[in-house]
Formats: structure tokens, sequence, C-alpha cells
């Protein structure tokens, strides 16, 4: 039995709130450290080492606040550094984010999905693995929605621009005769209401949050963790850039307010 403990979630910005909202649904009484590294995002774009470096440098500041569990709440993260984490930090229990294309591929009625997602996603070896895995006999088609990280750090959830980039994305897809649409990214599902609208009411889309937070309660309970007796603050929250750019998003994207600390990168490493 390990005993108290808290849970670690990072994201390269505002992006993994969605699943930190659905941890919270599934884990309300256990005390969640949150970092966002807006001052790197979109992690999409970067090559996959600088991305696994800054991987570490952010769990190792996680476990230094108390975190017994982290959860990788980024696509591209855990494309670029889940299996890296694992070896470097063997016992601590990793979640990562695994793009769905398992239940896309076994749902779709028309043989055809959507996955929508950030280049470093498609680059890596699990998303390949996945593909190769399920989607035997089911035409895969992908786009990296340009831009569309940017708005969503902007709270611009509605905006002309928003839309655009989606149905620039969507519409080809669409005109192929998708039938369910993959969130290969964890700032999209923010943006659900506008692919629903869209796409429209037959087309399914699928959000990972929620499979996210149950296999996080799952691990939490195996592993012998309990949250602590009394905590003082149920949610902490990092970002890596100026803290009201993540202050005012908090109760738009995670529907609740709360206080954000900064940090910064030094040579490679993480100070308050």
């Amino acid at each position: 039995m390990i005993g108290q403990a808290s849970i670690g979630v990072f994201d390269s910005g505002v992006g993994g709130l969605s699943v930190l909202r659905a941890i919270r649904a599934q884990l309300p009484d256990v005390p969640v450290t949150y970092l966002g590294d807006q001052g790197h995002v979109p992690y999409g774009p970067r090559p996959l080492e600088e991305v696994r470096d800054f991987s570490e440098e952010i769990t190792r500041f996680l476990l230094s606040r108390g975190a017994k569990l982290i959860v990788v709440a980024c696509n591209t993260a855990s494309a670029a550094a889940l299996e890296h984490l694992r070896r470097t930090f063997p016992d601590v229990p990793f979640v990562g984010m695994e793009p769905a294309v398992k239940p896309a591929a076994e749902q779709t009625k028309s043989g055809v999905v959507g996955v929508l997602a950030t280049p470093a996603t498609f680059q890596g070896v699990l998303y390949a693995s996945v593909v190769e895995r399920f989607a035997q006999g089911v035409t895969v088609l992908q786009d990296t929605c340009p831009g569309l990280v940017g708005q969503i750090e902007k709270g611009a959830l509605e905006a002309p621009e928003t839309e655009s980039i989606l149905r620039a994305a969507l519409m080809p897809m669409l005109e192929k005769h998708i039938d369910t649409v993959v969130l290969g990214c964890t700032h999209y599902p923010f943006v659900i209401p506008l692919i629903e609208r869209i796409a429209g009411e037959n087309v399914r889309v699928i959000d990972p949050a929620p499979a996210v937070a149950r296999q996080t309660g799952r691990l939490f309970v195996s592993r012998g963790l309990r949250p602590p007796a009394r905590a003082n603050e149920s949610v902490t929250v990092y970002t890596t850039a100026a803290a009201d750019s993540m202050k005012n998003l908090l109760p738009l994207l995670l529907g609740e307010p709360g206080a954000v600390r900064e940090l910064r990168w030094v040579q490679g490493r993480l100070t308050e």
C-alpha cells in the first residue's frame, strides 16, 4: 500500500483541462496538480525529442509536488514520451492518451473514419501501431487542423476562424462519407459543439477524456492509493506562461475557477 496520494496531470496548454474535468467527475475527492506548459504550446509541430525532454522535466516537477500517479493529458507528449517516461520512472504509474481508433473502427457503419490530431501524433509510433492493429479494412482520413490549438488556447471556441479551420478539415472527410470523428488532441473536445454542427447528427464524435479518467481511477485504486485525509486545495494549477491567460480560461474550460501559479523554464529546468 502506497497510501495517501495526489494525481499529476500535464499538457502543452489548456487542452489537458478536458481530461482534468473528466478526472474531477470520476475522482472528486482526489487532489490534482495540473501543469500547462503554455510557454511551449503547441507541442504538435515540435521535434519529438524536445517534447520528450519537456515531459521528463514536468514529470519530475509534479512528483516533487507529491503526485504519485501521472496523467500525460496530451496526445503529442504521449506519442513522444510515454514509453520513455515509464522507463525513466519505473515505480510511477502513468496514464497516457491513445487516439481512439479502435472504438471508431469497431463502430463505423460506412467504413470511413476521420482523425483530427497534431503532426507529432500522426508521426508517432503509437498512432501507427493503433491503426495497424485495429483499423484493418477501415479507411482512416487524417487532418492536423493547423491553428486550432491556438484558437482554443485563446478561448475562441465559437469564433469564425475556429469554424473555418474545422470546416477545412471536416468537409473533405464528409464528402468521403465519414460517420465517426476521433479527437486525437486533448484541446479538441472543447470544440465538440462546433464539430457536431458542421458534421451533422449522423456523425459520431469520440472524446477520449472519460475513458482516460476511468483508467486513472482504476489505476489509482489498484495501486493502493488514497486521497489525503485533508487536502488544502482540490486542484492546483501551474502554467509556464502568464497566470492570467490560464486563470481566465478555467471557468470556461474546467467549469470551476481557481488560482494559477507561474513557473519558468531556466536552462531546461522548471522553477517557481
